[in-house]
């Protein structure tokens, strides 16, 4: 049964079939080879549904939606601009600022894309900056989106593996200071090679006015990670609270938030949760179906045979999620594979919370790798540029990104440092 569902899935991906309806008409064959009732199709899909956490990817999704609509994100570029713009290369460091800034809110990659991206490559085009390093640069920082919580990919890793919510949000800030670093880091290198961004402090306001300008939008981190973390509220919550200040801010405040725009990011709200939800759905049937077929234990026994240690057994397992990660979508990836790899870890001795980030960080890699690379399409979109243009300035990030996931991998202090001393027991 189990070979039949996983020949199935890759035969559908081959055929260009969404990954969603892949994986749910793979599940319908196992269901019909293994003579278990249909009337399992429909619990496994409730069951996979009826999780509390999962409430929050909704209103996370609309937070960052309604950031962009209400101008929240324009004053988070206005001030990371005051920070870091003037030194040479400073806009493109804005940019990986920006979408840190915008990560502390919106636990989606693409929205960050999208918010950010808007503003900011068509601005480093005009200081000269090639578009599609630009485009590029911006589809990399994106990817912050999901590492520095909350992130939707962290939601999902707990409510399929059990593992608390607030820890794997704590876990994902040092990870996530890293990668941006590190980037912007490459960034500034990369602007004094090419003699690019000597101009790019021009027009930017100092700190004390931008802060004074931007106050309120930078308030929004603050209170949602402070709120979770000072046990206000849950991380669920927290998103509920994300959406009502976005609101208020951007439409009683900023007064850039029509009512237009409100139904508008409404429906673009409700389209993509709806994608999430439907992929959560089929991989919940599918990931029943395999444990039902003992699949873990004997995944566990075969990576057991050929790996060692724990070292290597991490190797392994980033070189495997990195390749499928070019192919699945992160959710639908974290949602199978998550309840298969985590119990062979914790075999090796890897801390539950750890394994969770090294998974969302190695995953997210595949929204900046073709072929399917979200953040690349949206990047392009905003660039209005072809996707294989992006292809060579990509491959620099890329590095830095993987660079930064072998420290994270090897140095669980980085990851677990600071979730000890708030979780401490």
């Amino acid at each position: 049964m189990s070979q039949l569902m996983i020949v199935s899935m890759l035969i559908f991906f081959g055929l260009s079939v969404p990954v969603a309806v892949s994986i749910g008409l793979a599940s319908l064959a196992g269901v019909g080879a293994s003579g278990l009732p249909w009337l399992v199709v429909a619990q496994q899909l409730f069951a996979a549904l009826d999780k509390y956490p999962l409430v929050a990817i909704p209103f996370f999704i609309l937070a960052g939606n309604l950031m962009e609509a209400g101008g929240i994100s324009e004053r988070m570029v206005e001030f990371a601009k005051s920070v870091v713009g003037g030194i040479q290369g400073g806009l493109a460091c804005t940019c990986v600022l920006t979408c840190m800034i915008f990560a502390a809110v919106a636990g989606s990659s693409v929205a960050t894309t999208f918010a950010v991206g808007a503003i900011l490559i068509p601005a480093m085009i005009r200081h000269g900056y090639p578009a599609p390093f630009a485009a590029s640069l911006q589809a990399s920082a994106a990817e912050l989106g999901v590492i520095i919580p909350p992130s939707i990919p962290m939601i999902l890793f707990a409510v399929s593996t059990d593992t608390s919510t607030g820890e794997l949000f704590i876990a994902g800030v040092m990870p996530g200071i890293l990668i941006g670093v590190a980037l912007m880091f490459y960034v500034w290198l990369y602007a004094k090679r090419n003699n690019l961004g000597k101009r790019d402090g021009e027009g930017r306001l100092p700190l004390w006015p931008a802060f004074k300008n931007a106050w309120l939008a930078l308030l929004m981190p603050v209170i949602i990670l402070g709120g979770i973390y000072g046990g206000v509220f849950t991380p669920t919550e927290a998103s509920v609270v994300a959406v009502m200040y976005a609101v208020v801010v951007g439409k009683f405040i900023y007064r850039r938030l029509s009512f237009k725009q409100l139904s508008d990011t409404l429906h673009k709200s409700v389209v993509s949760t709806a994608v999430i939800m439907f992929v959560i759905a089929n991989a919940g049937i599918f990931s029943f179906l395999l444990n039902r077929a003992g699949i873990p234990d004997a995944l566990g026994v075969w990576l057991a045979q050929i790996f060692d240690t724990k070292f290597s057994f991490l190797m392994g397992v980033n070189a495997a999620l990195f390749v499928i990660g070019m192919f699945i979508e992160t959710s639908a990836s974290i949602v199978v594979l998550a309840p298969l790899l985590l119990p062979v870890a914790l075999k090796f001795g890897v801390e539950p919370v750890h394994f969770g980030i090294i998974m969302v960080v190695n995953l997210a890699l595949g929204m900046i790798t073709p072929p399917f690379g979200v953040n690349l399409f949206a990047a392009c979109a905003v660039a209005k540029l072809p996707l294989e243009r992006l292809i060579k300035p990509l491959v620099p990030f890329v590095g830095v990104v993987i660079v930064c996931l072998m420290v994270i991998t090897y140095w669980p202090g980085l990851s677990l440092g600071l979730r000890d001393l708030v979780y401490a027991k």
